[in-house]
């Protein structure tokens, strides 16, 4: 019986062409300024309790550090190591919502004017940055395999 020697996983061609489409994807504008506003974004909101007033509210606060300073991980890494934070663009979409709810769900007393307009715009943009890394890669992907291409309209010849 004859042995076969097989490379590695990490060899195969397609995983390699999959590594270079999404270092291609990574090293565009769009993803390039999303990582950008999505690290200005997650800074905000971890720092939001000190910079619009509402510190005193200790559990709104912490939530805020910490759901700011996981965002930052979860998107910050887009450059990097793109097809891996790729799918954590949809756990970002997630911190996103909570941060619009959080100032009604967190326990205390802690929905008021300052607080409810800081989480819902800083959810708002954390959602839809999220959204926008999250559909980067099909994008390119369906760019990339047709250029220029578009669907016919329906009954047209």
């Amino acid at each position: 019986m004859a042995s076969t020697h097989r490379a590695p996983i990490e060899e195969h061609p397609d995983l390699m062409e999959l590594r270079d489409r999404h270092d291609r994807a990574a090293a565009t504008p769009r993803a390039q300024m999303v990582e950008a506003l999505a690290l200005l974004t997650g800074l905000y909101l971890a720092a939001s309790p000190w910079i619009v007033g509402f510190n005193g509210f200790t559990t709104l606060a912490v939530n805020d550090l910490i759901t700011g300073i996981a965002y930052m991980l979860l998107l910050g890494g887009l450059g990097n190591s793109y097809e891996r934070t790729h799918s954590m663009a949809w756990a970002a979409a997630a911190i996103g919502i909570w941060t619009c709810v959080a100032p009604w769900v967190v326990a205390g007393d802690v929905a008021h004017t300052r607080s409810i307009t800081s989480n819902l715009i800083t959810g708002a943009i954390a959602t839809l940055l999220a959204l926008a890394a999250a559909s980067a890669a099909r994008d390119h992907d369906t760019n990339r395999h047709n250029p220029g291409s578009r669907r016919p309209m329906p009954g047209a010849h």
